[in-house]
């Protein structure tokens, strides 16, 4: 009992400095998130009243495309208005330790010694859909601790990056000439997660083709749509020399309004709750059926299963009842 309250001690004085902002404690909350750690749910519990007011801003595409450079252009811009930017960059997981392999992006170092920054890598661990499972826990963190703006940059693996539109109130789909043009990203499904197109690398050859094919699907897509329909603008950048970045932030906002005046954004952030419940309740019982395997109370029911004496779904009800 006493380590118990030890722990929520320790839990709510981490929560209390890392509202305070300091990196230490933020850094250390996330990772109790990313290692399931056992005082997660004392960790959910103390953040759950400091949370909801960070915009999150997913940015997602093919690798390749500068979305590591347009999010780093990003936290200079929003930065020079005096937005405090949280930044969960998904990178790919070392098959060997299971951590983040490229670690905290290089190019993200301009920043580092800015207090109104904090940057986090997070390791994809095989999940699909380009996002790590603690990320939604993750963005909780940010939020108690006081960002205004939390950009989550995904993996970049393509059709399989659909699970950011779900998790983030607006989100820049990224693309370049080169890279596979419109058709492909239609193709790939990723088109009509987009709420901006940043098309990056505009000083390239292409990249005004690319815009208009981009347009032109939208005309496909637009027709029967209702008149306050958001219509996903499209951004050129050069996002190395900083180029465009201001017409991004400034359609990031123009969402953010278009979301807030229509309802949109409280129907996002419940839907994004309950993904959440699922998801740990899927998670819980998994964990709990892993149990199951080559248990007693499995043999038992396997056997009168073959014997004929009960059905396979009757003998599973019945031990999901006992467990």
């Amino acid at each position: 009992m006493t380590g118990s309250r030890r722990g929520g001690q320790d839990v709510a004085e981490l929560v209390d400095r890392a509202r305070r902002g300091e990196p230490r404690a933020v850094a250390r909350l996330i990772s109790l998130v990313e290692n399931d750690s056992p005082t997660l749910r004392e960790v959910a519990a103390a953040l759950a009243p400091h949370g909801g007011h960070a915009q999150v801003v997913g940015l997602t595409g093919s690798p390749g495309v500068g979305k590591s450079t347009s999010t780093s252009a990003l936290v200079t811009a929003l930065r020079a208005a005096g937005t405090r930017v949280g930044v969960l960059a998904v990178d790919p997981s070392s098959p060997f330790s299971g951590g983040a392999l490229l670690g905290d992006r290089v190019r993200m170092q301009d920043h580092a010694t800015d207090d109104g920054v904090f940057i986090r890598s997070m390791a994809s661990r095989g999940q699909l859909g380009g996002l790590s499972a603690a990320v939604p826990q993750a963005l909780r963190v940010l939020d108690a601790a006081g960002c205004d703006v939390v950009l989550v940059e995904t993996v970049g693996v393509g059709q399989a990056e659909l699970e950011i539109a779900s998790l983030a109130d607006t989100t820049l789909l990224v693309v370049a000439p080169g890279f596979g043009d419109g058709i492909q990203a239609a193709k790939a499904g990723i088109i009509e997660i987009a709420d901006v197109f940043v098309v990056n690398k505009a000083d390239r050859d292409g990249a005004a083709q690319l815009a208009r094919d981009l347009r032109h699907m939208q005309s496909f897509g637009g027709r029967d749509a209702p008149a306050q329909a958001w219509r996903a603008p499209i951004v050129k950048t050069v996002a190395s020399r900083g180029e465009g970045v201001a017409d991004v932030v400034a359609a990031i906002d123009a969402h953010r309004t278009w979301l807030a005046g229509t309802g949109e954004f409280e129907r996002r952030r419940r839907a994004r709750a309950a993904a959440e419940i699922e998801a740990i309740a899927l998670g819980t019982v998994r964990r709990t059926l892993a149990h199951v395997h080559g248990s007693a109370a499995l043999d038992t029911a396997a056997d009168r299963v073959a014997a004929g004496t009960t059905d396979s779904y009757t003998a599973a009800d019945a031990l999901l009842a006992e467990l």
